[in-house]
């Protein structure tokens, strides 16, 4: 099914590759990710500014990688860091050299949480069964071409009947849920990696597409989620995207949010209001 790091070429295809390669983007010229999709539709400017300006990072992506780590078995080693303080100069390299030999350092507390987190998940029936270490595989790359735009995913969790991704969250409630796929754009991942599994026969383009939410704090409660009623708005919106990461690239042209004046009408709910 996969490829490996020692390919020459890339070619679509799906690649066993580390996230850094993956990140990184081994595409001469560049790709499009389902990240850089989401952005695009919101302003091509901010998409423009992201891609030449590195996000700095954020210890919040430590506890979610550690996470998928725990949950997926797949990714950097996990690395205790029992200190009462990191701010002190002999912890702080110690912690850059961990970071350097590609590791995640953890407080001895947010340890035992991911520890927790992939405890109870396995307790879940459905979101278990759907990563049974013999029904997929972690972490897979997959890079394909939509006219002149090649694009990228990486998957969490590639079954052979379907895709599931693994997200932390602050609730896992269905309203929580709803309001941070609107926010997210999270029917856009959904619709991105499943063209992409389609666009190299890995996947029919129906095939099912799971998430599953779990909070960061005790009792780190799971949902697993289905977007299909979002299906018809994600597939205009990833549209919309290839179109405008082709015309960007092609006039070097992108955009902020309106070229002209925008006129603001009020919400419906204050207008009723005062009606």
């Amino acid at each position: 099914m996969t490829a490996t790091v020692e390919e020459t070429e890339v070619i679509p295809g799906v690649y066993d590759i580390p996230a850094e390669m993956y990140h990184g983007d081994p595409i001469p010229g560049g790709s499009l990710s389902s990240t850089g999709a989401r952005t695009l539709v919101k302003a091509p400017a901010k998409f423009r500014y992201d891609l030449d300006h590195q996000e700095p990072y954020k210890a919040a992506f430590d506890f979610g990688t550690a996470a998928h780590k725990l949950v997926l078995g797949d990714g950097p080693e996990l690395v205790l860091v029992d200190a009462a303080r990191w701010d002190t100069n002999e912890i702080k390299a110690r912690i850059i050299q961990i970071r350097k030999a590609g590791n995640i350092p953890l407080k001895k507390p947010d340890l035992q949480r991911v520890h927790d987190m992939a405890t109870e998940l396995s307790k879940n029936p459905e979101a278990a069964d759907l990563l049974h270490p013999d029904s997929g595989i972690a972490e897979q790359s997959m890079f394909w071409q939509t006219g002149n735009v090649w694009c990228r995913s990486r998957i969490d969790w590639l079954r052979e009947d379907g895709i599931v991704d693994y997200k932390t969250a602050r609730s896992a409630h269905p309203d929580a849920i709803q309001k941070a796929v609107a926010e997210h754009n999270y029917h856009v991942q959904d619709d991105w990696y499943r063209r992409g599994a389609a666009a190299l026969g890995v996947l029919p383009r129906e095939a099912p597409f799971h998430f599953i939410f779990q909070e960061k704090e005790p009792p780190y409660l799971v949902t697993v989620v289905r977007l299909d009623l979002w299906r018809d708005i994600a597939h205009q919106v990833s549209e919309q995207a290839l179109f405008l990461y082709d015309s960007c690239r092609s006039t070097g042209h992108w955009p902020g949010y309106t070229t002209d004046t925008a006129y603001i009408a009020p919400p419906a709910w204050l207008e009723r209001q005062y009606a």
